[in-house]
């Protein structure tokens, strides 16, 4: 599967922090991704972490000394802006920042920059006293206003000993906000509803009934959603995935819980997708504790009542809403895909074959078709990410 980092040409520039060994590891992963990097470091940056490193592990150029004789006759940085499809400075210091805000641009780092016609992120790190600081606000905010993208830090252990806001944020953080530079921002000012995941339906306080989903497909729309610019309220069932920070997440256990939180979020949502796999059934009756095996004796026999179908109870509110469904079949795929569009009165349904190894529970890719009234597209076998992507190319050409 292509990464979205394929021969991107990302600059990376990093300034004299303690986290600037973190960014050895970014500028790593970014090269496993497929990216080309351009390395750029402050003179104090070069005493925390030596060129050398960044040369290696990035496999390419490093720059640190605007006077440096060049390997061909260029003006450095003006070829460093304009071959880099965006740029990012990680960690970013109080001082860089300072810079940046007012327009100094004294060494190559900052020269560069300020020739710079491709998007830009900063991603803070320093003590939490300089991060609360009025005079780095105003220049956080003047960055802001430049449209800069600023990578918030994350509150925790800093290298002072003190624990406070003003952590490099994690690897994965920083990838994910910095991606949203590289799609159009054309879900901006949409807001997104998206459910995900099993749902748990408790027999007794220790066993339930479930299925395997992992909530892999909805995330993956959910970041589509948010890197092209939405507002997403993801309503996720019993999951371990991560959530990137920026996507509103409400952890819900059973069906019932799942209808509440999404009905209370609905009436604010543009689009709605329910992508969670929702148990067709609960107990009648949960016992309290753990119901010893003796008493059931032979057999089993649970009473079990339907779930209320959370979409088809959703859609019958519909003001403004676009709303979109899962098909997750083992047989018939169309024929049951197009009955539940109908059935539900959705306007997309996006039906998937869950009895393939490739695409059903648990796995990283899929294969669906895009079904709506008068209204089929077939994809390929892709990844989950670039499936999402492809679902959101749609309500874009069709709706939004």
């Amino acid at each position: 599967m292509t990464s979205v980092w394929q021969d991107k040409v990302i600059l990376l520039g990093v300034s004299g922090g303690i986290a600037a060994y973190k960014a050895v590891e970014l500028a790593s992963t970014l090269r496993k991704s497929g990216a080309k990097l351009r390395i750029i470091m402050t003179e104090n940056a070069t005493r925390f972490v030596t060129p050398l490193t960044f040369r290696e592990v990035a496999n390419a150029p490093v720059y640190y000394d605007m006077w440096q004789e060049p390997q061909s006759y260029d003006m450095a940085h003006i070829s460093l802006s304009e071959e880099a499809d965006l740029a990012l400075v990680a960690p970013a210091t109080a001082n860089i920042i300072g810079k940046l805000a007012h327009g100094i641009a004294d060494d190559l780092l900052t020269t560069t920059l300020m020739a710079l016609a491709t998007p830009l992120a900063v991603a803070p790190a320093m003590n939490s006293k300089m991060w609360e600081n009025s005079v780095v606000k105003d220049n956080i905010a003047q960055l802001r206003q430049h449209g800069i993208k600023v990578i918030e830090p994350e509150t925790g252990h800093l290298a002072c000993g003190q624990i406070g806001k003003g952590r490099l944020p994690k690897e994965e953080t920083i990838l994910f906000e910095l991606e949203s530079l590289l799609w159009p921002q054309d879900l901006a000012k949409k807001r997104f509803l998206i459910t995900a995941g099993p749902t748990r339906e408790y027999v007794d306080d220790f066993r339930y009934i479930s299925n395997p989903s992992t909530g892999k497909m909805g995330l993956a729309l959910a970041k589509a959603a948010k890197l092209r610019g939405a507002n997403v309220d993801l309503v996720l069932g019993p999951s371990q995935i991560e959530v990137p920070r920026g996507i509103n997440v409400y952890r819900v256990t059973d069906a019932m819980e799942m209808l509440n939180t999404a009905a209370s979020l609905f009436e604010q949502a543009d689009v709605v997708i329910g992508a969670a796999a929702v148990s067709d059934f609960r107990i009648e009756k949960r016992f309290s504790g753990k119901v010893k095996r003796e008493i059931w004796g032979e057999k089993v026999n649970w009473p079990l009542i339907p779930n209320p179908d959370i979409l088809a109870s959703l859609t019958k509110k519909r003001v403004h809403q676009i709303i979109v469904g899962f098909a997750a079949e083992s047989e018939d795929l169309i024929r049951n895909a197009n009955h539940k569009l109908d059935q539900k009165e959705l306007d997309l349904i996006i039906a998937n074959d869950i009895s393939r190894q490739d695409t059903g529970f648990a796995v990283d890719t899929n294969q669906v078709v895009i079904l709506g009234k008068n209204f089929k597209r077939e994809l390929n076998l892709l990844s989950k990410e670039e499936t999402a992507h492809k679902i959101m190319d749609t309500l874009v050409e069709i709706w939004l």
